[in-house]
């Protein structure tokens, strides 16, 4: 820990300045520091302390097992998926080293499992079966203006023929009618025919409407004088017949630009038994930053993303279905900025908080509301503020789920900006006419800032940084614990890392929750060293686990039915006050869009506590889930798995 932060806590633990003038007057600046510090550890040490402000502690795992966190999610077994793809290095990517982690928080066993993509930055969610599906991820790294060299960027390849396809192959060179420079695409490219077009009314035939393909093109070779600067056609070289006369490319400006990251349609599920990668169908768009949401039906929406050649996905979303294994398009179109925050509601519409990762125009898809799928109507939500400030920021759906309350947390400008929020922003879906209002503020404002839902209905919030990845050294080393039923924070202990950007937490089954990631830009204040990936694991245990004995919790069914009731023993069945379902976490980005707090009724009879699951297939989406009990003190059991089919 740091001097700044050091003094910093120390002042909140409000150390005697008689004991402080002492120890600087008897012992200089060096063992006024270190008396500072271990005075610090002995109070945070004390058991009045960590029942009020919890305890922190770091993880660190052995060299060999380190890796770049950027995803995490809680398998049904009680163990940590940790994905780090390539991590966000350039090195590994070029190498095709790809890493993936599981770590069981109850033995401190870490285990090194074999990845099949670079799952860098992809997407994911909890399935009914107890698996996570994981879609998408990195094709190749983003390139900055002065590290391009080859002019290039989207050729569009139109087919005027009717009745084929046709397939062009990696390497296909397409030649400008006016600048006559050559370019030469990267990938193959699949050109589906045109579409005959008919006049309604009359049947008479009017047109063809080309098919279109979407390539990526670079000059054959380096430098500026390969740059274009307009639009121009296209023709493709190696056709002939009609082929060559139907078939012909249209680009804009190729030039010497930042290239963005570009996406893959790979897809994969975890089986957190097997502990491996499954394949399944690839997407059909390729996607680097896209959500994954289930659906009212069970399926899972995909969502954004920038596609293989670097562009944000137009607005082309796709659902799997977990039987077939298949993706399908939606019928029509809806854009969002890259991880948007996505929630199934109740009534089957999802929930579109405003909070995103960025990329994609500042004016589509921004503005927070109700996305009825099936018609595609969205409806707009009025009344949040800092609207210009929502990129990095963290949304969770206050528990209990059942009052369908949401929380926007902080978050930061457009891009890099130096913009960042010190609000929270709260809006009730259920009142008549939903608005966003204002909750309790945080001390700074605060880009990524990762939230967690605790069992005993309460949220905990931590971590952010005021600036973009962290500049001018702005981690945020504050965490607060917020109360619904009050609508209050309260300040709790202090974490001992800082984090930003590719980081976010979870809850265990323990009722403690660990921290993962962050990716600083910069070292120091000064922003002249680069900063170095987070690789180390925090565990917060909250003040409830210092208030006394937990209440028991054991037996209960391996699965319970929407509307059905299971019974669970416990030695302090009296004491209960509240019989939580939670939903296991998925999270990256400070998105995690799968967890949820159910409240469920219940019943005590001696020993045994009944508990009846609502019968809300949208509160209740079928998979796994933790069954945790709380003590009329707030301090929760440890949780007992059940599958929700």
């Amino acid at each position: 820990m740091n001097d700044r932060a050091g003094r910093r806590r120390a002042r909140r633990l409000a150390i005697g300045t008689a004991v402080v003038l002492a120890l600087a007057g008897m012992n200089g600046p060096w063992l006024y520091r270190f008396g500072t510090e271990k005075y610090h550890q002995y109070q945070i040490n004390k058991p009045e302390y960590k029942a009020a402000n919890g305890k922190w502690e770091i993880v660190d795992f052995p060299e060999e097992y380190r890796q770049n966190t950027i995803h995490a999610a809680l398998l049904r077994t009680g163990k940590i998926l940790l994905v780090a793809g390539s991590g966000n290095n350039q090195d590994n990517f070029d190498a095709k080293k790809f890493d993936t982690r599981i770590w069981d928080p109850v033995k401190g066993t870490v285990k090194k499992v074999p990845t099949p993509s670079d799952l860098f930055c992809t997407g994911h969610t909890q399935l009914a079966n107890g698996n996570l599906l994981i879609a998408g991820g990195t094709k190749r790294y983003e390139k900055l203006k002065g590290d391009v060299t080859k002019a290039g960027g989207l050729m569009i390849v139109h087919n005027e023929d009717p009745d084929q396809p046709i397939t062009l192959p990696a390497g296909t060179k397409f030649t400008g009618k006016e600048n006559g420079r050559t370019f030469v695409s990267k990938d193959p490219v699949l050109v589906p025919r045109a579409k005959k077009v008919f006049d309604p009314a009359t049947g008479k035939f009017l047109r063809n409407d080309p098919g279109l393909g979407r390539i990526y093109v670079e000059a054959q070779k380096s430098g500026a004088e390969y740059e274009t600067g307009t639009q121009d056609n296209y023709r493709v070289q190696g056709l002939s017949g009609a082929a060559a006369r139907n078939t012909y490319g249209i680009a804009q400006k190729l030039a010497l630009d930042k290239k963005d990251f570009q996406g893959i349609r790979d897809a994969y599920e975890f089986d957190p038994v097997a502990e491996k990668y499954i394949k399944v169908d690839p997407m059909n768009e390729a996607r680097w930053y896209p959500t994954l949401t289930t659906l009212s039906d069970g399926k899972i929406l995909s969502v954004s993303g920038l596609d293989d050649i670097g562009q944000l996905v137009p607005g082309k979303n796709e659902v799997f279905d977990p039987k077939t294994k298949k993706w399908t398009y939606l019928e029509k179109t809806r854009q969002f900025p890259t991880y948007p925050a996505l929630f199934l509601m109740q009534n089957g519409k999802v929930f579109y908080s405003g909070s995103n990762a960025g990329y994609g125009p500042d004016n589509v898809g921004r503005e927070p509301g109700v996305w009825d799928v099936d018609t595609n109507k969205f409806t707009k939500i009025p009344g949040l503020s800092d609207a210009d400030q929502m990129e990095t920021s963290g949304t969770v759906l206050l528990p209990p789920a059942q009052d369908e309350k949401y929380m926007v947390i902080g978050g930061g400008g457009v891009g890099e900006s130096k913009k960042s929020s010190n609000r929270t922003r709260i809006v009730d879906l259920r009142s008549g006419s939903p608005k966003f209002e204002d909750g309790p503020t945080l001390e700074k404002g605060t880009r990524y800032p990762q939230s967690s839902i605790l069992p005993n209905d309460t949220v905990l919030v931590s971590g952010g940084s005021e600036d973009y990845r962290g500049r001018g050294d702005s981690n945020v080393l504050q965490a607060r614990i917020y109360h619904p039923d009050s609508n209050s924070f309260v300040q709790v202990a202090d974490p001992l890392v800082g984090r930003n950007y590719h980081s976010g937490s979870i809850l265990l089954p323990d009722g403690r929750v660990m921290f993962f990631g962050s990716d600083s830009l910069y070292a120091d204040k000064a922003n002249t060293k680069p900063g170095e990936f987070e690789q180390r694991v925090e565990i917060y245990t909250p003040p409830y686990l210092y208030q006394g004995p937990r209440p028991s919790l054991s037996g209960g069914p391996e699965s319970i039915e929407r509307g059905g009731s299971g019974t669970f023993t416990s030695q302090h069945a009296s004491a209960i006050k509240k019989m939580r379902l939670i939903r296991p976490s998925a999270s990256t980005h400070v998105t995690d869009v799968d967890q949820r707090s159910v409240a469920l009724d219940f019943e005590v009879s001696g020993d045994k506590v009944t508990v009846t699951v609502p019968k809300n297939r949208n509160l209740v989406q079928s998979g796994w889930y933790m069954v945790f009990a709380a003590d009329d003190q707030g301090v929760p059991s440890e949780a007992r798995w059940v599958r929700i089919p």
